[in-house]
């Protein structure tokens, strides 16, 4: 089991090293529509590259066309809740945006409660409330009384949260019996088509496509769209879908350090206490989830 949290922490800490880079490009004058776009492309096009390699005699007939749709479902979830978010960051601040993105963690077991029965134990709910208030300091908003923020920017913030807390739950359940390569290539190329279809209108019109947006897509796929659904599409199954949300905070902690360091984004007193809260808590329930996993692995 260890191993397996290990894997869902890795491609959460992959994940949380985007946005300062994300901000990097935008100010180099590239837009939501072709970082997104371009970084989930260039994900899928990698990922089965791989996913021949490792897997040359796997065939897509054993799967299933059910299969197939419900893994490129699970791609356009998580497609749309890394567009949105990227959308999010031109209204709002980002540290205000990455709190807002957390709340798929108590989603995240909503979600398994409510569509799989699966009610979550005091100790999830009791962890996951001093999660969300972890993210509170760590987004540095204690104590800030300055409340002009774009609603707009708020709408897209949260709503790339719920997607990002189905998309938690649907890799949980969807495509257990393929291989994780494969898998990983069937959710990326739902999640190109999804931005695609979304932004087909601006994307036609985009005159930034060429050889420097490339470099920016094969560095944001490694990271992004390779890494961490290699790592999430091995650990969640075996972690489960309420646990993966909770370790998968660690994204949070990880963008606000490497903003400071990279962008020179102010870091707080407060925000380091927030940090550690929510490491912290997350150690904890790593701790509690190994303990409450061995009697069985015993029997």
């Amino acid at each position: 089991m260890t191993k397996y949290i290990l894997m869902v922490l890795a491609g959460a800490v992959s994940f949380g090293i985007l946005s300062s880079f994300v901000k990097i490009a935008y100010q180099q004058g590239y837009s939501p529509a072709e970082i997104s776009f371009s970084q989930a492309f260039t994900g899928a096009l990698l990922l089965w590259l791989l996913a021949r390699i490792v897997s040359p005699g796997f065939s897509v007939r054993s799967v299933g066309r059910r299969q197939i749709a419900a893994l490129l479902g699970t791609g356009a979830t998580i497609g749309l809740a890394t567009f949105y978010y990227y959308v999010s960051v031109h209204y709002i601040p980002a540290s205000l945006a990455i709190v807002l993105l957390m709340q798929f963690t108590w989603m995240g077991l909503l979600f398994d409660w409510l569509f799989f029965r699966k009610r979550p134990s005091l100790m999830e709910a009791g962890i996951s409330a001093v999660i969300i208030g972890g993210t509170v300091l760590a987004g540095n908003l204690w104590g800030n009384t300055d409340f002009h923020v774009s609603w707009t920017g708020i709408f897209y913030v949260l709503l790339a949260s719920v997607l990002y807390a189905g998309y938690i739950v649907a890799n949980s359940r969807a495509g257990k019996h393929m291989p994780n390569l494969t898998k990983s290539a069937w959710i990326m190329t739902g999640s190109a088509l999804a931005i695609g279809l979304v932004n087909l209108p601006s994307l036609a019109t985009e005159s930034h496509l060429g050889f420097a947006l490339g470099q920016w897509a094969l560095f944001l796929a490694l990271f992004g769209t390779v890494i961490p659904p290699v790592l999430f599409a091995k650990g969640i199954p075996h972690v489960g879908a309420g646990i993966s949300g909770i370790l998968m905070t660690a994204e949070l902690p990880v963008a606000v350090i490497t903003a400071h360091f990279l962008l020179g984004e102010q870091l707080t007193t407060t925000q380091l206490i927030g940090i550690v809260i929510m490491l912290g808590a997350i150690i904890a329930m790593n701790r509690y989830r190994v303990r409450k996993v061995k009697p069985v692995a015993a029997n």
